[in-house]
Protein backbone atom coordinates (compact mmCIF):
# COMPACT_ATOMS: atom_id res chain seq x y z
CA UNK A 1 0.00 0.00 0.00
CA UNK A 2 1.15 3.69 -1.03
CA UNK A 3 0.64 6.25 1.29
CA UNK A 4 0.19 9.80 -0.03
CA UNK A 5 3.66 10.62 0.22
CA UNK A 6 4.47 7.86 -1.98
CA UNK A 7 6.03 5.61 1.39
CA UNK A 8 5.35 2.33 1.43
CA UNK A 9 3.30 1.29 4.68
CA UNK A 10 3.06 -2.07 6.24
CA UNK A 11 0.04 -3.33 8.17
CA UNK A 12 0.00 -5.89 11.14
CA UNK A 13 -2.43 -8.52 10.83
CA UNK A 14 -3.05 -9.46 14.86
CA UNK A 15 -2.54 -13.52 15.05
CA UNK A 16 -4.79 -13.59 17.91
CA UNK A 17 -8.14 -12.57 18.72
CA UNK A 18 -9.06 -10.32 21.97
CA UNK A 19 -12.25 -11.44 23.36
CA UNK A 20 -12.17 -9.43 26.65
CA UNK A 21 -10.05 -7.40 28.50
CA UNK A 22 -8.48 -9.53 30.22
CA UNK A 23 -6.57 -11.13 27.01
CA UNK A 24 -4.78 -7.91 27.53
CA UNK A 25 -3.93 -8.19 31.33
CA UNK A 26 0.32 -8.42 31.73
CA UNK A 27 2.42 -8.06 34.61
CA UNK A 28 4.23 -5.01 33.97
CA UNK A 29 5.93 -5.23 37.62
CA UNK A 30 8.19 -7.66 35.77
CA UNK A 31 11.06 -6.57 34.37
CA UNK A 32 14.18 -8.06 32.17
CA UNK A 33 17.86 -7.05 31.69
CA UNK A 34 20.17 -8.68 29.02
CA UNK A 35 23.75 -7.50 28.90
CA UNK A 36 25.08 -7.32 25.77
CA UNK A 37 28.43 -5.40 25.92
CA UNK A 38 30.65 -3.70 28.70
CA UNK A 39 31.88 -1.21 25.95
CA UNK A 40 36.02 -0.06 26.66
CA UNK A 41 34.23 3.46 27.56
CA UNK A 42 32.74 2.19 30.70
CA UNK A 43 28.95 2.50 29.10
CA UNK A 44 26.72 -1.41 29.59
CA UNK A 45 24.94 -2.15 26.15
CA UNK A 46 21.99 -3.96 27.17
CA UNK A 47 18.01 -5.12 26.32
CA UNK A 48 15.04 -3.92 28.68
CA UNK A 49 12.15 -5.83 29.00
CA UNK A 50 8.75 -5.12 31.01
CA UNK A 51 6.46 -8.25 30.91
CA UNK A 52 7.65 -9.68 28.06
CA UNK A 53 11.28 -10.83 27.77
CA UNK A 54 11.19 -10.87 23.85
CA UNK A 55 9.88 -7.76 23.38
CA UNK A 56 12.86 -4.99 24.78
CA UNK A 57 14.34 -1.67 23.83
CA UNK A 58 18.16 -1.66 23.47
CA UNK A 59 20.11 0.93 25.71
CA UNK A 60 23.20 2.11 27.10
CA UNK A 61 24.21 3.76 30.23
CA UNK A 62 27.36 4.15 32.47
CA UNK A 63 28.43 1.03 34.49
CA UNK A 64 26.95 3.28 37.67
CA UNK A 65 24.00 4.34 36.32
CA UNK A 66 23.35 0.99 35.08
CA UNK A 67 23.36 -0.65 38.49
CA UNK A 68 21.15 2.02 40.02
CA UNK A 69 18.79 1.68 37.19
CA UNK A 70 18.38 -2.07 38.06
CA UNK A 71 18.03 -2.24 41.30
CA UNK A 72 15.47 0.71 41.18
CA UNK A 73 13.87 -0.99 38.22
CA UNK A 74 14.10 -4.55 40.19
CA UNK A 75 15.12 -6.36 37.05
CA UNK A 76 15.48 -10.37 36.49
CA UNK A 77 18.75 -10.74 34.67
CA UNK A 78 18.59 -12.91 31.15
CA UNK A 79 21.31 -15.07 29.87
CA UNK A 80 21.68 -16.32 26.31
Amino acid sequence: MQSDDGNTRHHLTMTKTITSPTDLVCEIKQKFVRVKEVRPDGLVCFEFAIAWPELFVDLMLPQSAFDDFCVRQQVTFLVD
